[in-house]
């Protein structure tokens, strides 16, 4: 399947990050049950709730490689940086990582935030323009995505980022590798991808 790629605004160097405005949101509790076909999809359940690997669904729904483009890397200490509870299962001084998840030919599909343990982000992180399962892929890491979260929202920054009107769906999810947290993981799909799923339900 092919689609038209639109020509996109840049997007200026964020000294934060796009955290959605939320119209409703879901606890853990909510994503394990999954939600009314009518609010959410069921293609994009599989896509927000599941715990495979975003980037390579999108390699596989596009056709093309997905690729990274990062934006901000970011010395946050031991601030929770207006995340999401969950930060505080991360040790710090933390890293926050955020990037723009395209496709070969240029068209965004997701936004990710990630916050890292600083001393350990360089171990894990080796190559920064790979996608991060495709970096701990390398490095035969052994992980289990535990999402968390779930959010129906809007951001300005975003709708101008995509070319794409909100409101968007995100989720967050911790990395777990040998039994301790690893990373914090705040994504956000971009509509576009309503070409290859279908629209996401009747909101």
């Amino acid at each position: 399947m092919t689609a038209s790629i639109r020509k996109l605004e840049p997007v200026n160097q964020p000294t934060a990050w796009h955290r959605l405005r939320c119209r409703w949101q879901g606890d853990e509790a909510i994503v394990k049950q999954g939600l009314p076909h009518s609010q959410l999809s069921p293609p994009w359940q599989i896509l927000m709730l599941g715990d495979g690997s975003p980037t390579r669904h999108l390699q596989l729904l596009t056709g093309e490689p997905t690729e990274v483009d990062v934006i901000d890397m970011s010395a946050v200490g031991l601030s929770t940086d207006s995340a999401p509870e969950q930060i505080l299962a991360v040790p710090g001084p933390r890293v926050r990582r955020q990037v723009w998840l395209k496709t070969a030919s240029g068209q965004r599909l997701a936004y990710a935030t990630s916050w890292w343990e600083a001393s350990h982000v360089d171990e894990y992180l080796q190559n920064r323009s790979l996608p991060i399962w495709a970096s701990l892929a390398r490095l035969r890491t052994e992980l289990y995505r535990d999402v968390q979260g779930i959010y129906y929202g809007d951001s300005k920054a975003l709708e101008l980022a995509f070319g794409e009107s909100g409101p968007f769906w995100g989720r967050h999810y911790l990395f777990w590798h040998h039994g301790k947290p690893l990373t914090l993981i705040y994504e956000v799909f971009s509509p576009y991808l309503t070409r290859y799923l279908g629209e996401t339900g009747e909101n």
